[in-house]
């Protein structure tokens, strides 16, 4: 005949420390079986177009059929020395950049630099410099870029010294800047705080020490 087992459970608040952990722990490898860096990714996606670089979109198919374009943005992350962000793209001059970032992000002063790195190397060359952005190899950070520049002058004149330089380090910079969004919008997203709410806005179960019911 069947048995009826009897097991008590419990909410989150109401577990010991310990259990509080693991179910934190629980909660946390299957909380990432989604695009959760979209909103990051939009925002780059903005700062890109301030500051003059088009990302190039690859296709990508959707669940109910057809295919969307989706931005070229890679990244790992976040324990390991060869972590971090890249992206493929094209970048060229836009006009009042600095200001038009300052108006997005009035608090990052990382952007603010950015965009005066770029201006500045731009008016010397009479923002004439083009640059383009591809990813190499298999690892996914600011070095596995490749990056050209080159200076669209109508009578030819070279680019001047240290701006190809320059252009280079701001862009890689940007991927830098974007990995340490992306790390930041994880470490939230994991926090005990975030973890705790989540558990308990889902009234998740648990046995007395910490594994989940259910």
């Amino acid at each position: 005949m069947p048995e009826i087992i009897e097991t008590a459970v419990y909410l989150l608040d109401e577990l010991s420390d310990e259990a509080k952990e693991k179910a934190r722990a629980w909660y946390r490898e299957g909380a990432f079986d989604y695009d959760w860096y979209e909103s990051v990714y939009e925002d780059f996606e903005c700062i890109c177009k301030i500051l003059g670089v088009r990302l190039d979109t690859r296709s990508v198919r959707l669940w109910g059929g057809g295919t969307r374009g989706k931005p070229c943005i890679w990244f790992s992350g976040f324990w390991s020395q060869g972590d971090g962000a890249c992206y493929e793209g094209r970048y060229s001059h836009a006009k009042a950049a600095p200001r038009k970032i300052r108006e997005h992000a009035p608090k990052d002063e990382e952007l603010h630099r950015i965009a005066d790195a770029l201006q500045a190397i731009q008016r010397r060359n009479f923002y004439q410099l083009h640059a383009v952005v591809t990813h190499r190899g298999r690892a996914h950070h600011e070095l596995s870029m490749a990056i050209s520049v080159e200076r669209d002058s109508p009578v030819s004149q070279e680019m001047t010294t240290g701006a190809e330089d320059a252009v280079i380090e701001a862009l890689r910079d940007l991927a830098c800047w974007l990995y340490r969004q992306l790390e930041g919008e994880y470490e939230y997203l994991t926090s005990d705080a975030v973890v705790d709410e989540a558990i308990v806005a889902n009234a998740y179960t648990f046995t007395e020490d910490g594994h989940r019911f259910g």
